[in-house]
């Protein structure tokens, strides 16, 4: 029989990162939340957490912080049903995957109808976030995959449309004459992360469907921030991928340019959840669809 308090210290340390945080999230010491972890790795015979900067939790252990974690989320149901059990120690926490674009356009109005719960953010990119979800880690994501994770279920939300954008005076200093293969190799680009490949995909687009050894590869400034890539842009430090919503105030009063008019790049998102039967999960799913299927476009296909 699992022991449910040892569990709840074992998942606090992999979710925080630390013994310290982890004690001031169970209100106990650090010390307490050491030997709980402890006991439970001797009753079970196996290493649950890697100790270090931060502590993470090894298979077993994250397997063992996706159960506690999913009961907690059925018990909430079971109090909706019978007052009587004891009072849960706060709201439902619901861990979810999700790209930094979609978060910074969309994703919190769907986080805003579904009050009484707490979220618990990993930002990924698009093309990789499902990983969590095969890991057990969530609990749902937003994902570019379409083929559902083992155990969850797949829905499309619409595309995120993405357009390369630069201030007049970047165009002017970098293509006075005009955009080319030759101008693009040498002209700063703004980059996400090491993940982020929409540059290229944008470059093979506009160039032509051209292989992918083919691309330039231009000078790269990296910043990961959503927020920081628009300001990058308008400040002139290169070109970048920015997401449509983001950026249609700033097109229509030219304070920024489109590298090549009319020439976007549309990235298809999916919402895939884990089939645990939970009325918050279900609630949360409905929200998202609805924000998605609001805010972003109906498909895939560029559009000018």
């Amino acid at each position: 029989m699992l022991d449910y308090p040892l569990l709840a210290a074992l998942a606090a340390v992999i979710r925080t990162g630390s013994f310290e945080r982890a004690a001031q999230q169970l209100h106990v010491t650090p010390s307490a939340v050491s030997q709980r972890v402890k006991l439970l790795e001797e009753r079970l015979g196996s290493v649950l957490v890697v100790r270090g900067q931060p502590c993470t939790g090894t298979a077993a252990g994250q397997r063992l912080c996706q159960h506690v974690e999913q009961v907690a989320l059925l018990e909430s149901e079971l109090r909706g049903a019978l007052p009587g059990l004891a009072p849960a120690d706060g709201p439902t926490t619901l861990r979810i995957a999700v790209n930094a674009d979609s978060l910074a356009t969309w994703f919190i109005a769907a986080m805003a109808e579904v009050p009484g719960c707490l979220f618990d953010l990993v930002l990924d990119d698009q093309d990789h976030s499902a990983e969590w979800l095969r890991k057990g880690e969530v609990l749902a994501a937003v994902t570019a995959s379409t083929a559902p994770v083992p155990g969850c279920n797949s829905h499309p939300l619409g595309a995120l449309r993405y357009r390369a954008t630069a201030s007049p005076d970047y165009m002017r200093r970098h293509f006075a004459d005009g955009v080319s293969a030759a101008a693009l190799a040498g002209a700063p680009c703004l980059t996400f992360n090491r993940k982020d490949r929409l540059q290229v995909q944008w470059l093979r687009l506009a160039l032509g469907g051209m292989a992918p050894g083919d691309v330039p590869a231009p000078p790269t400034h990296w910043l990961p921030s959503t927020h920081a890539f628009v300001d990058g842009a308008l400040a002139g430090l290169g070109w970048g991928m920015n997401p449509e919503p983001l950026v249609a105030d700033h097109l229509a009063a030219g304070r920024l340019v489109e590298l090549v008019p009319g020439r976007p790049l549309d990235v298809p998102l999916h919402w895939q959840q884990s089939r645990i039967a939970s009325t918050t999960l279900a609630d949360l799913s409905r929200a998202v669809l609805r924000a998605g299927r609001r805010e972003l476009h109906p498909d895939g296909t560029a559009a000018g």
